[in-house]
């Protein structure tokens, strides 16, 4: 486990005989730490690129077969897990498997059979809608005319009536349920398309009438009967899959996971280079388990093979491995930008400093269990998500996916056990002070200095550890100018923010005192560091953004007060109302106290993360954070129905 840098990376290469060439891809596949890569231009100069084989087509072929047939039956309980020794073995075993023309021929005619069900159910609901129809459904299917079912609100019903004629010759037939109308219009054949288009701009769908002989009542009972047809064929073709599956579903599952394994390797073939009797690859290991892999391959091959590490100028790609808590705030890391695996990795940092920024701006323990439950509910899988409102689901569906949200609902939990602790030490309780007396009023004038000057604190600690990773990035890179730079914005910053201070306290005047001079001489250090440094421009500039920076965590404190005011004002109102007019001001009151905290609780979620998360990326990630990073993809995954062929010694953790 890495702190503060994502995992050192080696460019490697692997040297071995062709005959060992499936093992050892098998051995990089099951140990999942090797991001191969395509070999570079030095390997190809003796060596020649590997090309496509017959078996690549082959396995590709029955990899396609097996997802289909794995498809098709209904899962079943797997069965140990299988083991093949080679390519052939995994192919020998899908040649055995004989059941393609029975589950295909069953699918096929389940496919027929769901889609006449769907036909006869939709066709039972129409009758059961239109039921008023007297006459013969034949009637409706006449050579020269179509006859049309809609249902629409009876002022379009209205319109759409009106307009008709103007139209085509259509005939009406209706019945009025409340404010809907269920009708029936016939037309010639030749005016259908039109009145179709007039009915589609009303926002009215039109069916055509179904083709049957006889009235509704007499039709239904054949429908019916037709639809429990149906629906008993169904259970046959289910049955007997269930049976197949049974039989034959854990062969299936293996095979296709190995045919998965083998067409993952023999697309890697691609990336390698090989001679005669030999073949070389690439590939991108962490450094901690180059020796652990390199053990492997020389004891699978009996020392045939040999890794060794090879200079690459080329970024490597990036693995963050941080602590299991602390891993639920790369996803914020992600949104933003990968870090390079030659910079620093801030997400220990966020981890610690979010859920403060958080809770310190919602700063209300009424607001924090709210949020704080909600947070859980999403964590648990959105459990009795059915009854939420559509259109509040769908809003949040377009914001971000359920993955995402749950990983949101992770970070904001600490976040809100700080707000919670935050709004006891102000006494806010959904903007209400509920405790006797508060140990800090954000609201009085003496509260909010002391926030204010806290906020400050904040900044400057911040900003000057930004400013300290950058200087410590830029020395790791040979870049020793703007190291200094970095370090005259640590001098600046603690100079201006002192300096302002002292303005503030009037603290400082002439002639200066010792530690009035130290501040001014610590300033001035700072600025002409940075200027000299970085230049005249770029300097210059960076003194703005330092103090711009500071007072940009203000905001902390602002955002608290928002809410806290928007709560007074809203039960100042409430309050003015019930005197003045009574039980209706008092329910008009009430009602306004529900939607500003119910705002206030959305602002609540949504104010605090986005603030919280810029003061992160840009008041701090500025000073040192490049990103654009290329995410770390080691070639392997998990098995499931399948081991390896053989035993691997002491294979490396997977990450």
């Amino acid at each position: 486990m890495s702190f503060l840098r994502p995992v050192a990376m080696a460019k490697v290469a692997v040297v071995g005989l062709k005959d060992d060439r499936d093992r050892i891809l098998s051995i990089l596949y099951d140990g999942g730490v090797a991001q191969v890569e395509p070999v570079g231009k030095e390997a190809l100069e003796v060596l020649e690129p590997e090309r496509a084989s017959d078996v690549q087509r082959a396995v590709g072929d029955e990899l396609v077969r097996f997802r289909g047939l794995k498809a098709a039956l209904p899962p079943m309980p797997s069965a140990a897990p299988r083991q093949f020794e080679d390519q052939s073995a995994v192919l020998n075993a899908a040649k055995a498997v004989p059941i393609d023309e029975e589950v295909g021929s069953l699918k096929r005619e389940e496919d027929a059979l769901l889609t006449r069900r769907k036909a006869l159910t939709d066709d039972l609901d129409l009758f059961r809608r239109f039921r008023f129809y007297p006459d013969r459904l034949e009637l409706l299917s006449a050579k020269s005319a179509l006859a049309f079912f809609g249902e629409a609100h009876a002022d379009v019903f209205s319109t759409l009536r009106s307009e008709l004629p103007a139209l085509s010759d259509a005939m009406f037939l209706d019945s009025v349920e409340g404010t809907s109308v269920r009708f029936i219009v016939a037309v010639r054949a030749e005016q259908a398309e039109a009145v179709s288009r007039l009915a589609q701009q009303r926002g009215v769908t039109l069916i055509a009438a179904p083709r049957y002989e006889g009235p509704i009542g007499e039709v239904v009972p054949k429908v019916t009967a037709d639809l429990a047809q149906v629906d008993a064929r169904l259970a046959e073709i289910r049955a007997r899959l269930s049976a197949i599956a049974r039989a034959w579903y854990p062969a299936v599952a293996s095979i296709e996971e190995a045919l998965s394994i083998e067409s993952r390797k023999l697309d890697i073939y691609t990336r390698l280079a090989a001679g005669r009797s030999t073949f070389t690859l690439e590939a991108w290991i962490p450094r901690r388990h180059v020796a652990q892999v390199e053990q492997q391959l020389v004891g699978a091959t009996q020392g045939r093979a040999l890794l060794y590490e090879i200079g690459s100028p080329e970024e490597p790609p990036t693995l963050m491995d941080n602590p299991p808590g602390v891993r639920r705030f790369e996803f914020f890391i992600r949104f933003y930008s990968l870090p390079t695996s030659s910079e620093f990795d801030p997400t220990f940092v966020f981890a610690v400093v979010f859920p403060i920024f958080f809770g310190l701006m919602l700063g209300d323990w009424g607001y924090g269990l709210v949020i704080l439950t909600i947070s859980l509910w999403m964590i648990a899988g959105f459990p009795g998500g059915r009854h939420v409102p559509s259109f509040l689901r769908s809003f949040l569906k377009r914001i971000m996916g359920p993955s995402s949200m749950r990983s949101l609902a992770y970070a904001l939990v600490p976040g809100c056990v700080v707000a919670i602790g935050a709004g006891l030490l102000f006494n806010e309780f959904f903007g209400y002070h509920l405790l006797p007396t508060p140990y800090l009023d954000a609201a009085s004038k003496t509260g909010a200095s002391q926030l204010l000057l806290l906020t400050g604190y904040i900044g400057l600690a911040m900003v000057s550890f930004g400013f300290l990773l950058g200087a410590l990035k830029e020395y790791y890179h040979h870049k020793f100018r703007h190291a200094i730079g970095k370090v005259g914005g640590i001098l600046f910053a603690v100079g201006v923010a002192f300096f302002g201070l002292g303005v503030i306290r009037h603290q400082i005047s002439l002639p200066l005192s010792p530690l009035s001079a130290l501040i001014l001489g610590t300033l001035a250090t700072g600025a002409v560091t940075m200027v000299v440094a970085l230049g005249f421009q770029e300097g210059g500039l960076g003194l703005i953004e330092v103090v711009s920076h500071i007072l940009s965590y203000t905001r902390l404190l602002g955002i608290l007060l928002a809410s806290v005011i928007l709560t007074v004002v809203a039960f100042t109102v409430a309050g003015l109302l019930y005197p003045s007019h009574g039980i209706g001001g008092l329910i008009a009151g009430a009602l306004i106290v529900v939607l500003i905290e119910t705002f206030n609780i959305v602002l609540g979620v949504f104010e605090p993360g986005i603030q919280g998360a810029r003061l992160i990326f840009v008041e701090y990630f500025s000073k040192f954070y490049g990103g654009n990073g290329k995410e770390f993809k080691p070639f392997g995954a998990a098995r499931t129905h399948t081991t390896p062929s053989a035993p691997l010694p002491a294979a490396p953790a997977r990450h």
